[in-house]
């Protein structure tokens, strides 16, 4: 912003007339930008990234027609083999707090994957898989537990651990005899799906087979499955009116909400984060990653940020800390003819009218920054200074105006 003694005199007063003709105050979000980081390491044929904490992201390279469960760290060079010695295939679905979740391939003559959980290296691969399970898999970790499914008699049951596979806990329904799987895990809760009579049912657990909750939305008329679980909420897609459309939960088949973006034909959600979800939308015949914030409005079509050489994408993992969020996922490569691994970053640059530094633009902001104006209190390195000219006055106060009902980019 220009400081207000650099400003003609008829700026000025235009600026002093939209001033005075406030009529409301407008809450506005910070605003920022996309950066887009291709993670595919040199000498595979494809790769994919699944989940995402911190800096650390996770999936699958393969190389040598063999899938390999993969680490990064922000960058293609950074890859980390993490393909345990025993097996042939593997996988990495989730990373929380140093730890990462999967699957890998083991056996010399016949080969089942069993449900695995690494911390960060090759040889630090734990094998989930319980004495009674033909095969498994985990697909989410919170707070040293994992979720996840075995199969039992051919049979998959949802399933709990907390670290060994001595710890399995079975969660599968005693009315779903077409089997069961956990794909989330937060705190006490884990989600998934459970079949009944042919139709997959969008499902929650706390921690039991007893605990468990339809979440099938009324008026679906097909499957619907959950995710994933941040917090209260429950992320994935039911089918609505012929057509998966995903869409959100708050603990109850009631509560959920349609988050299908008004020009998609269907869509699904992956991945949640304290009120943001990712996946995909299909538009015009196009699988697109998608970001959302509890609504079908604030859909974000991920893939307008790609390069031109991507003609499809989903979006699979998601963590932010507030200034960062890092979405992780893969897109079709049409120069190379390969899926890549992608990892997308959005930087929150703050408006200048959040006085407050809480993240958000509204009343409290200007509260505050009336009560720095008039000499009674300022927030902590914050000065009525708002243009920053070394004088305080007039000028000042509607610079803030002007900054506080403009929408940041």
């Amino acid at each position: 912003m220009l400081p207000a003694t650099s400003l003609a005199p008829c700026v000025r007063s235009s600026r002093i007339a939209i001033a005075v003709g406030i009529a409301a105050m407008l809450a506005t979000t910070a605003h920022a930008q996309w950066t887009v980081t291709n993670l595919h390491p040199v000498g595979a044929s494809e790769s994919y990234t699944h989940g995402v904490f911190g800096s650390v992201q996770v999936g699958h390279v393969t190389r040598n027609g063999f899938d390999h469960a993969t680490l990064w760290n922000g960058a293609a060079a950074s890859w980390t083999d993490l393909h345990p010695a025993a097996a042939s295939y593997s996988y990495v679905y989730r990373v929380s707090d140093g730890q990462q979740v999967g699957e890998a391939r083991v056996g010399v003559v016949v080969g089942r994957f069993h449900a695995s959980l690494w911390s960060g290296t090759a040889g630090s691969w734990i094998d989930l898989n319980p004495p009674a399970a033909t095969y498994s898999a985990a697909y989410g970790l919170s707070a040293g537990r994992q979720a996840g499914f075995v199969n039992i008699a051919g049979v998959s049951h949802a399933s709990l651990w907390s670290g060994t596979a001595e710890s399995w806990r079975d969660l599968n329904p005693a009315a779903a005899s077409d089997g069961s799987a956990a794909l989330g895990i937060w705190g006490d809760q884990q989600v998934g799906w459970a079949f009944f009579n042919d139709i997959q049912h969008a499902s929650l657990w706390s921690g039991t087979a007893e605990s468990w909750v339809d979440l099938t939305p009324p008026g679906s008329n097909g499957s619907s499955y959950a995710a994933d679980i941040s917090g209260n909420q429950q992320v994935g897609a039911a089918t609505i009116g012929g057509a998966m459309h995903a869409g959100v939960w708050n603990g109850s088949a009631a509560s959920w909400r349609d988050l299908n973006p008004a020009n998609a034909t269907q869509s699904g959600i992956e991945a949640a984060f304290n009120g943001q979800q990712v996946g995909y939308a299909v538009v015009e015949e196009v699988s697109r990653a998608s970001l959302w914030t509890n609504t079908a409005e604030s859909w974000v079509d991920l893939s307008t940020v790609l390069p031109l050489v991507y003609s499809s994408s989903i979006a699979s993992g998601i963590w932010s800390d507030g200034d960062y969020t890092f979405i992780v996922g893969s897109g079709f490569n049409e120069l190379t003819s390969r899926t890549e691994a992608l990892l997308w970053t959005l930087l929150r640059i703050p408006c200048p009218a959040d006085f407050n530094s809480d993240r958000i633009v509204d009343i409290f902001d200007y509260l505050d920054f009336v009560s720095c104006f008039q000499g009674s209190s300022c927030p902590i390195d914050k000065s009525a200074d708002f243009n920053t000219d070394g004088i305080i006055d007039f000028f000042d106060y509607l610079d803030f105006m002007l900054a506080f009902n403009s929408a940041c980019p």
